[in-house]
């Protein structure tokens, strides 16, 4: 076995310094990759623990970030406090590793490493709640404009995206969906949304009549009663806000789940903005409807 792995590194060294070449026994080898992923699937879930007690306590989330991630033992990377991670990699990786655990009679372990997946699952849903409680807990009939459909920026890749949680949750309220992606294949989002067999409020319609995928924001927000950050494409920091405030009816609301918009600026054109790991604004807001 030895004689392989040198004859395996031999053909790296072609690529890669000698120096740079780990060399393990088989179960290092699958244990480090399952532990990386796990390891930064960590990090988002613990981000986004802190962002619940940030909402709670008016502590912001982003300056709670900067400072732990200035002590060189943390480091500033994946503390970026979210709606939740998603793509292939993160949570099967973790869930091998549950496994491997519980089959090894680990069931401390086993746990510990399942309440990754159980905060990145209840993130997921308490942002989806927040944008119906902010929303006078009644958004039957009233049009969602949904910005990002992938499960990160520069990717059409939607597997385990956030987004398909909160449109899901929707649309189970009743809400009509314009969803925007720069990227994600209309077909693919109908395949997606198709997939949960949702328990729409009239069962009598398709999915279809409650959603509309298009090729703009400005189409997604016309007439729409909130925008909701999905994904964190950097197309979404530079729109024309402006612009879609004027579209769009009153009160005007965003759910920031990306911590991508400034708040402040929103605020000044108009907006009702509700962003993750602060806290929530909704007892600011009027009664008033209507364009």
């Amino acid at each position: 076995a030895q004689i392989a792995v040198e004859k395996l590194c031999e053909i790296y060294q072609n690529w890669i310094p000698n120096d740079k070449i780990i060399r393990t026994n088989t179960w290092s080898s699958e244990l480090s990759k399952l532990a990386a992923n796990a390891f930064l699937a960590q990090r988002i879930s613990s981000i986004n623990a802190i962002s619940a007690l940030c909402e709670a306590t008016g502590a912001d989330v982003n300056e709670v970030a900067n400072a732990i991630g200035s002590d060189s033992r943390i480091g500033p990377k994946y503390l970026q406090a979210s709606i939740g991670f998603g793509g292939s990699c993160f949570q099967k990786d973790v869930l091998n590793l549950v496994y491997l655990c519980e089959y090894l009679k680990l069931t401390e372990v086993a746990d510990y490493w399942h309440q990754i997946i159980a905060m990145n699952d209840y993130q997921k849903r308490r942002f989806a709640l927040r944008i119906t409680e902010c929303m006078f807990n009644t958004i039957t009939g009233k049009r969602i404009a949904i910005l990002g459909f992938a499960f990160k920026a520069n990717t059409g890749d939607t597997r385990e995206s956030p987004a398909k949680l909160v449109c899901q949750h929707l649309l189970e309220e009743g809400a009509q969906l314009a969803i925007y992606d720069p990227k994600v294949l209309r077909e693919q989002i109908y395949g997606d949304l198709n997939f949960f067999n949702l328990n729409m409020p009239d069962s009598n319609k398709c999915l279809e009549d409650y959603v509309q995928v298009v090729d703009s924001p400005y189409v997604a927000s016309t007439d729409a009663h909130a925008i909701v950050i999905c994904t964190e494409w950097n197309e979404f920091k530079e729109l024309n806000y402006e612009k879609m405030y004027s579209l769009m009816m009153k009160p005007a609301f965003i759910f920031d789940g990306r911590n991508l918009v400034n708040v402040k600026q929103l605020e000044m054109i108009g907006f009702h903005v509700e962003k993750i790991g602060r806290q929530s604004n909704r007892r600011k807001i009027g009664t008033m409807d209507g364009k």
